[in-house]
């Protein structure tokens, strides 16, 4: 796409892999991701476009009948919003998959498109997928230009 505009330098037209921003994902997989997740790529991200405010990266997540756990419990020191998009275009709803999420330790089970919004300071994850029958897309959108987080660091009662 050939641009000759002042806005240009707001666009993203090649996304880019972002792997080394997300830091909770390949520290829950020993270093590795799951073989069912695909490589994170950023939609829109600080480093891409000066001006953003937002980080936001996305993965598809493919087929498994294995339990699968992705990423380690942190939390923010923003705002974050997570969304889980299905591929049955008959049916927008149908996730095709079981995740799980803990938010504050206690854990919800999804199974149908959706999204969570993610109080700055929340404690979240861990998060997995219990099963996936049809691949479906995962966005994680940080209100922040830069994915940070405290994993691994302990919390303090």
């Amino acid at each position: 796409m050939t641009r000759m505009g002042k806005y240009d330098h707001l666009f993203v037209e090649h996304m880019r892999e972002c792997a080394d921003d997300l830091v909770n994902e390949g520290a829950a997989a020993g270093g590795e991701r799951p073989a069912n997740i695909g490589d994170p790529f950023g939609l829109m991200r600080g480093i891409d476009v000066a001006a953003s405010k937002v980080h936001m990266a996305y993965s598809w997540i493919n087929p498994t009948a294995e339990r699968v756990h992705w990423v380690n419990d942190h939390e923010h020191a923003y705002d974050e919003v997570l969304m889980w998009m299905g591929s049955n275009p008959e049916d927008v709803h149908d996730l095709g998959a079981e995740l799980y999420l803990d938010i504050e330790g206690e854990r919800h089970t999804v199974t149908t498109t959706g999204a969570v919004y993610i109080p700055a300071g929340t404690r979240h994850c861990p998060l997995g997928f219990n099963h996936v029958e049809r691949p479906f897309t995962f966005i994680a959108l940080s209100l922040n230009p830069e994915y940070a987080s405290d994993e691994n660091v302990p919390r303090h009662s």
